[in-house]
């Protein structure tokens, strides 16, 4: 690792990268192992849809919590939550022909640990870093655990294709098991205690506060409402059926989503070297290819094809997701880091379960190439509408390290000798 990676940072890097290789993989055995017990497109939907509600339910709840406990001791349970459920999965499906609602129950277990993961995850990384090298150690992060998604969903899809999905499941429970032992040796000595407060309402009112008076924190977490919402329609039911029907299974699709990892690992390569001073402006122009995917699945086209839009994607997406954590590390209270990434989780997924269960109904009604060309619409005039916000297009990088929002939801920043912002001259799931 280089210099200014402490040993937080090295931690979380190298715990992101267990937990990634396991869980992508395992988002392809999952959709397969429905289809294997003779689901259909709907099932495979409300599977889906069964995991993000508890995360969407809990989330808020989760944020409060790890911006009041130890970060690392919330992220360890949630890690041991997660091993357990997808344990169980893995041994149902080994052991036989599961049930769809016990499919959907480990799947929102699941969820509730990703709920209160998220939020500590986020705080825990924004404050890890500080000084000239914030932007780059996000993407150094995220070009790690990126690139873990490049052999995950690969190898998941070829050990599905070659052994089913059951171990690919079992793997996913080793790395998240893995990953909370190297979690569980954070040090959060450096950040202070937190002074008592009003309880959790009020702690859920002051993160939204923050929230609230950033335009352009709104404006994008509403533009992720939709735009992962109808990503996630795609990726996870309308993609594995045209693999199916079209492409030859399981084998290329997981192939295509590696090299979408492998274009955000690019990606975030090069923003280890570019710093756009405009970074959320930049970061918003590079999410209007999230739509390729959809409309290449519409048409469809050969796996090839599919291949190289979503390498294209992900060099595109992974420019915004680092510009995001920036601004987020720039802008955001090191105290409220957590409320406010549980906010903005809660916005981003917060529509997901209903588009994943409706995904089926709406193939049924309109048909699969429409809904993929109604998902692609979606992302493209959601991603129009939030350029129109004057801060998505002026928020500039900055030395300064802001403490919290003055009157009328302006940041007030520090002394900028004593900050800890990105340092130069010019942000999951993702949201």
């Amino acid at each position: 690792m280089p210099a200014w990676a402490g040993r937080n940072y090295s931690l979380l890097t190298a715990a992101a990268f267990v937990t990634n290789l396991g869980s992508h993989g395992a988002l392809v055995a999952a959709a397969f192992a429905v289809l294997e017990t003779g689901g259909d497109g709907g099932d495979v939907g409300l599977v889906a849809a069964a995991r993000t509600l508890p995360l969407v339910l809990f989330l808020l709840i989760g944020g409060a919590v790890a911006d009041r406990l130890p970060r690392h001791r919330v992220m360890v349970a949630a890690n041991a939550l997660n091993c357990l459920s997808q344990g169980a999965f893995a041994v149902l499906v080994l052991a036989g022909e599961p049930l769809l609602w016990q499919m959907m129950l480990l799947s929102a277990l699941g969820g509730t640990g990703q709920a209160f993961f998220s939020p500590a995850a986020e705080g825990m990384l924004l404050s890890s870093v500080q000084g000239e090298q914030a932007g780059r150690a996000f993407a150094v992060f995220r070009m790690a655990m990126q690139g873990a998604a490049v052999g995950g969903a690969a190898l998941g899809g070829a050990m599905v294709a070659a052994i089913g999905p059951g171990w690919v499941l079992a793997a996913d429970a080793a790395a998240f098991a893995l990953a909370g032992a190297l979690r569980g040796l954070l040090d959060v000595s450096h950040i202070p205690a937190r002074a008592p407060g009003g309880g959790m309402l009020a702690d859920l009112r002051e993160g939204w506060r923050e929230v609230a008076g950033r335009p352009w924190l709104w404006g994008i977490v509403v533009q992720f409402s939709i735009a992962n919402a109808v990503v996630a329609a795609a990726d996870a039911v309308y993609g594995p059926l045209v693999a199916r029907d079209h492409l030859g299974g399981a084998g290329p699709w997981g192939l295509a989503l590696g090299f979408f990892g492998a274009g955000t690992v690019v990606g975030a390569l090069l923003m280890t070297r570019w710093k756009p001073r405009r970074l959320l402006f930049v970061g918003t122009l590079c999410v209007f290819p999230l739509a390729l995917p959809s409309a290449a699945l519409a048409v469809p086209v050969p796996a090839g094809a599919l291949c190289g839009v979503m390498f294209v994607t992900g060099v595109t997406l992974e420019v915004f997701g680092v510009s995001w954590m920036t601004a987020l590390h720039q802008e955001i209270p090191e105290d409220k880091l957590s409320r406010v990434s549980a906010y903005d989780w809660f916005g981003s997924v917060a529509l997901v379960p209903l588009a994943t269960a409706l995904a089926g109904p709406a193939e049924t009604a309109f048909g699969r190439p429409a809904a993929l060309w109604g998902c692609a619409a979606l992302v493209v005039v959601m991603t129009a509408a939030v350029l129109c916000l004057p801060d998505v297009r002026n928020l500039r990088r900055t030395t300064r390290k802001v403490t919290g929002a003055a009157e009328g939801g302006q940041p007030t920043p520090n002394d900028p000798s004593g900050g800890s912002g990105d340092g130069t001259a010019s942000a999951s799931r993702t949201g």
